[in-house]
Parts: C-alpha cells; structure tokens; sequence
C-alpha cells in the first residue's frame, strides 16, 4: 500500500523556491537555482542536544530528479521508526549504493551553479545520457570497473573521439564523486585505462571553419547591403567587427557606447571570460544607428520581441545567397589574413581584435593594455575595404 501525504507528483516538479511539507516530517526543498532535493525531520528518542532538548535532526534523502516521491515517502517512514526506537538514523540507515546514473545526476545538481551557461551543464549530462547511461546508467555505481567504462568508450574512440575523451572525463568525476561518498572504493577505472594505454592514441585533427578569401569580402558586402533582414544586418556587423556569432546576437543596447564609439562586451558573453572592447568604425555605427528605432532591448531582434535571432539565423542566409564551403565563424579567419597580408597589422593587435588570448601567464600580467587605439586604426582600415575594396593609401 502507498503512503500518502500532501504532495503530488506534479507539485513537486512545479512547486517554487522554499521548503514545502508532505507531512511526517518529509519535506521537498526547492533551491533558488530550481534543484530539488528532499529532507527528513526526526526527534530522537531519548537522546538530547547539547542544549538538553530532544535531539531534531534533518536528514537529506537525495535529489529528487532521482528519488521518487514514493521513495523519500518509504525511506522517511525508515528513518523515522529509527529515532522513534531511539537509534540515530545518521550511523545506523541502511545505506543503499545507487547507480551510475542517480550518482550522475545528482552530480550535475550539485555543480548548476558552476556551469558558465545553461548550454554547458545541459552538454556535461546529455554526454552521458547519449553514450554512457544506455550501457551503465542502471548499474551499482560501485560495480564498475574498466570493462564497463570500456564498453561506453570504445565504440566512439576513434570516430567521435573529442567526444569519447569528454566522455571519459565525466565519467570519471562521477566514479569519483562515488567513491568520496563511500560508495566505491580503489582506483578510478578510467585513470587506469589512460595509463595502462589500454585505448589507441588518436591524433586529433584540427577543425578549420570555412572561410571566404578576403579579396571576395568587398563584392559579398556589396550584395549583403542590398538585403533588408535582420539577419543581413548582422551578418555584415559579424563581418565588420570580427566577432562570434553569439557575441553579435546577444548585442544589447546596454553594451554600446555610440559617443565613445565603443562595444563592451561583458566578461559572462565572452568565450575568454574577459571583457573585450571593440572600437566601432564609421561603417559600423551606421548599420546600428538605424535600429535604435526598432526599441529593443536586443539589438539584432529576432521574430520574439526583446529576444535575439536564432544561432543559424545567419549561416542560414548564406545559404539563401548560395555562398558554398563558407561559415559565419570563417570571417574571423578573414579578417586574420588581411590583417596580416594586406595591412601588415603586429601580430599582437590582430590577435586582440578577435579577443584571442595572446602570450604566456607572465607575459599577459605584464602587457595589461588592451590595444585599444591601435586596434581601432586597424578595424577603420578593415571597414574601408570591406565597404569600398580600397584601403588607406590606395
């Protein structure tokens, strides 16, 4: 027979921040950052703090993405009858060893709040999802050794291999995770496969984005101007400025500086973690002036008001132009060249006009100026060819 109580199944997946009580001394806490996770309450029978009240303890029962309702309901009921026969639930709970997956998800709980964005934590769980929990999601997290981390990884190693080596390292945190919680014991399996060179070495081969000669970039413009979508606009921005395409996307308002001819991009947007600042030439300015009208908080609005366009948006109108063998993120590569074989620009402002991380630890504690001026003189010259084919002195 089920116990009850006075939650429901679609109340613990919908309720909001706050402890919320199913009675018995259960209780579903929900954290700000949206975790749930359960608690029991128990007064010990005849032992006191040390204040000489009854002994009140919480107690957690797990994350419940992972224990069910029914589940926390049976095992409060436990530690209940526990302290009501004046046993400590906390050295005497029958302690059940759970499986890969609970261990995983759970994992992933815990370390919300240390993901850079939403994407990276939904990446880090839908890897194992995809190829690990499939084989050993279900299995005792303490049963596993090499030849089940073997069987996750293997059949990937080779053709998908960055995302086999991911793979390898999330698996690894959870088996360690496991064994700090006292449910494994000995070494990590997947330490002991990378030193005993168990799997073959695969040279990983690097991924160029396909980019557009710099020579093309003047007539390709020219056509871009003649389009009126939204995503032409940022397209030639994205052009212009040499910046990522979610960097452009996720423009606000807020980030320009229109007097200073400035965009601060902040630190939390940045794939460096740093802030970065683009000087804004004149062919800029004048793609952004006009869409001020438009009152969005997102400057390259999307269908959505105040939400920006969609990440394909742009490689999409590519397509539309038949510009083939050609990616939105290939400009960067563009802009390099030219910056090198036509403007001569030092190595050291053209890398930091695509906000690459230049020299060593040292060298970065020294050199704490961001380039600025220089880098403007330059991205100036870029927009004049880009716009007319032409650069200073020609």
């Amino acid at each position: 027979m089920a116990l009850s109580g006075k939650l429901t199944k679609k109340l613990v997946e919908n309720l909001g921040a706050g402890r919320h009580g199913d009675g018995n001394g259960l209780y579903l806490v929900v954290d700000p950052s949206g975790a749930r996770r359960w608690i029991v309450r128990v007064v010990v029978k005849g032992q006191k703090n040390k204040k000489g009240a009854p002994l009140r303890t919480d107690f957690g029962l797990g994350g419940a993405d992972i224990v069910t309702l029914n589940q926390a309901r049976e095992r409060a009921l436990e530690y209940r009858r526990m302290a009501k026969q004046g046993v400590n639930p906390r050295f005497n709970a029958r302690q059940e060893v759970p499986t890969f997956e609970e261990v995983a998800q759970q994992v992933h709980i815990d370390r919300m709040p240390t993901w850079k964005n939403a994407k990276h934590g939904a990446q880090w769980i839908n890897t194992l999802r995809d190829y690990a929990f499939p084989k050993i999601g279900r299995m005792p997290v303490d049963s596993i050794d090499q030849p089940e981390v073997l069987m996750c990884l293997s059949p990937i190693w080779t053709e998908k291999h960055e995302t086999a080596r991911r793979l390898s390292q999330r698996i690894k945190i959870v088996l360690d995770v496991a064994k700090s919680k006292g449910f494994r014991s000995g070494e990590n399996p997947v330490t002991a496969i990378k030193d005993a060179q168990v799997l073959a070495k695969v040279k990983a081969k690097p991924k160029h984005h396909m980019a557009m000669r710099w020579q093309d970039v003047p007539a390709f413009f020219a056509d871009l101007k003649t389009r009126n979508a939204m995503s032409a606009k940022a397209l030639m921005f994205t052009c212009l400025t040499g910046s990522r395409t979610g960097e452009v996307l996720g423009l606000r308002w807020a980030e320009l500086d229109l007097e200073q001819r400035l965009w601060i991009c902040p630190a939390e947007r940045m794939k460096t973690g740093e802030e970065h600042r683009v000087p804004l030439s004149d062919e800029m300015l004048a793609i952004l002036e006009p869409l001020q009208a438009l009152q969005s908080d997102i400057v390259f609005e999307g269908q959505k008001r105040h939400h920006p366009l969609s990440n394909m948006s742009m490689l999409m109108l590519l397509r539309r132009m038949k510009v083939e063998g050609v990616t939105v993120h290939g400009f960067r590569s563009t802009f390099r060249d030219w910056a090198a074989e036509v403007a001569n620009a030092p190595r050291e402002v053209a890398e930091k006009s695509l906000a690459h991380t230049v020299g060593s630890d040292v060298e970065r504690a020294y050199a704490r100026s961001d380039l600025l001026e220089k880098r403007r003189r330059l991205m100036c010259e870029w927009s004049q060819f880009v716009v007319s084919g032409k650069i200073d002195g020609q």
